[in-house]
């Protein structure tokens, strides 16, 4: 006998430091994300995670996921947002305390020994991460930008290559 997962198939998963500043886009994208989906009747379809950093501990919530996005600032992002496909990659450093995306997926490889689920990033540029501060109004139009994706993202007919 099969018993079917309860699991949502879509994990949005927000990270930052919401008391610093613009590394608070991830999880304030998460906030708005469950309101959308509450008020569009699919917040059972979709899990909706926030933390302040990614941790080993965190591949277990990719478990039996079709799809996932995680969602941070990035000071780098050379665009408002941008949405990538996710590489699996071995994280060489010598703590697990924080992890990237990319060393998560490579360690759910090699923890569950299958494919780890399709994954994306969304980078949302941002500016100043000051101890106390507020998102700034320059990262925080880059956050709405980054709000629609997250919301094509969910979409049943989802095609990454018309974001």
């Amino acid at each position: 006998m099969t018993i079917a997962s309860s699991t949502p198939a879509i994990l949005l998963f927000g990270y930052g430091n919401p008391g610093r500043g613009d590394d608070a886009v991830g999880p304030a994208l998460i906030e708005a994300m469950q309101t959308y989906l509450a008020d569009s009747g699919r917040a059972a379809d979709i899990e909706c995670l926030t933390d302040m950093q990614l941790q080993i501990e965190h591949v277990t919530d990719l478990v039996d996921r079709d799809r996932i996005l995680f969602i941070d600032a990035d000071m780098s992002c050379e665009e408002e947002c941008a949405l990538r496909l996710l590489p699996s990659e071995k994280d060489d450093s010598y703590t697990t305390h924080a992890m990237n995306p990319g060393a998560l997926i490579y360690t759910y490889q090699q923890v569950y020994g299958r494919p780890a689920p399709t994954a994306y990033v969304l980078s949302i540029r941002t500016y100043a991460f000051e101890l106390g501060d507020d998102i700034c109004e320059q990262a925080r139009q880059h956050l709405s930008l980054a709000i629609e994706m997250a919301k094509a993202f969910c979409d049943v007919n989802f095609d990454a290559t018309k974001i």
